[in-house]
């Protein structure tokens, strides 16, 4: 203490509790399935599910630009909340739901990888495949092509390595 520091003029010590998020991964999902939302589990979370090794924070969709609001009801059990209104979100072809948790959404009925490939959600839905959760739930993903092509959107060199990595499980996966 310094010399001229009385007792009183001490900084009190404060002390917060940390509440845990009411978020859970397995009720989301739950209820995205529930809500009939066509949503597409994308970027590396997919990964996550298929058993690669990568790490992500956040959850990635591609639904049916009609879905909006069936899926943005889903995210209100959650409080997330909407970035966009359902027509800013149809003009942009995006938004976020977010609280505590993000959840990027792209709603675009179809975008362009840097090749210039166009991939169309109703062609990435028909071909869609299943991945078990913990054995009790069901999610949607692209088939691995297909998801390999939603990397080369927008590439970063951590698309690029998972690029890599699901071409690696693909000739791996009989």
């Amino acid at each position: 203490m310094l010399p001229q520091q009385t007792r009183s003029m001490r900084r009190p010590i404060i002390t917060t509790r940390v509440e845990p998020s009411a978020f859970d991964e397995l009720t989301f999902f739950r209820e995205i399935s529930r809500s009939g939302s066509r949503a597409l589990l994308i970027g590396r979370r997919a990964l996550v599910f298929l058993g690669l090794p990568v790490l992500t924070a956040d959850y990635d969709f591609w639904i049916a630009i009609d879905d909006i609001d069936a899926f943005n009801a889903v995210g209100a059990q959650f409080n997330l909340l909407p970035t966009r209104t359902p027509e800013d979100a149809r003009q942009r072809g995006r938004y976020v739901l977010q609280n505590d948790e993000r959840v990027d959404v792209l709603v675009a009925r179809s975008v362009p990888t840097v090749d210039g490939q166009t991939l169309d959600f109703e062609t990435l839905w028909s071909r869609r495949r299943t991945v078990s959760i913990a054995g009790i739930l069901e999610v949607y993903i692209p088939a691995i092509d297909d998801l390999i092509l939603t990397k080369q959107v927008a590439p970063r060199p951590k698309d690029l390595d998972d690029i890599r990595l699901l071409r690696i499980l693909r000739e791996h996966t009989p």
